[in-house]
């Protein structure tokens, strides 16, 4: 059975979203990596409230760390390494306006999509960050998601994804979990 790998990405909105989309979820042979836009003194109060009502398995990101079958969330600008086992590492030399940021985590795993069975998802949020990540995975064969203005608490992010590809799919959140929950269950 290979590994699977799913990449989240959110801003304004995405918590709430995050939430609904992971509650319940069963994680077999797949690592979960989150970027949501969100000061750092707050992302382990998340990484808490995630898990506990969840139901699930969660781990703040702050440090290499070898990823396993669980949801972890960035606490700042990361990337996952190409090498299986699959690894992430912080990346201090990113400079970016939104932190952590999701172009940053997903243009790193254009790379293993040849390897490996990704998906990457993006939610709602104000302004770009994810939309060429987005773009850049899909190229390289990876299941793209971008979240639909129908909703998306912020139409910013997913929005200009769609604009960047036409061809990514756009979905409402309750069938985005939808997607989810097959693509977790594929083998």
């Amino acid at each position: 059975m290979a590994q699977k790998l799913v990449l989240i990405g959110a801003s304004t909105g995405g918590p709430g979203h995050i939430k609904k989309l992971l509650k319940d979820i069963k994680i077999t042979d797949t690592s979960i990596v989150i970027a949501q836009h969100m000061n750092k003194m707050f992302i382990q109060s998340f990484v808490t409230q995630v898990g506990r009502e969840c139901g699930l398995d969660v781990e703040l990101l702050n440090e290499k760390t070898i990823l396993k079958n669980k949801v972890y969330v960035c606490d700042q600008n990361f990337m996952i390494g190409e090498n299986i086992p699959l690894n992430a590492k912080p990346n201090p030399d990113a400079k970016t306006i939104y932190t952590p940021n999701v172009d940053v985590l997903f243009n790193s795993a254009v790379g293993i999509c040849k390897n490996l069975n990704v998906m990457a998802i993006l939610l709602t949020g104000i302004g770009d960050d994810g939309a060429i990540g987005l773009n850049n995975l899909y190229k390289a064969g990876a299941k793209c998601i971008a979240e639909s203005e129908d909703s998306a608490i912020v139409y910013g992010m997913p929005k200009r994804a769609k604009e960047l590809n036409p061809n990514t799919k756009s979905l409402n959140l309750s069938t985005i979990k939808k997607e989810l929950e097959e693509f977790l269950n594929v083998f």
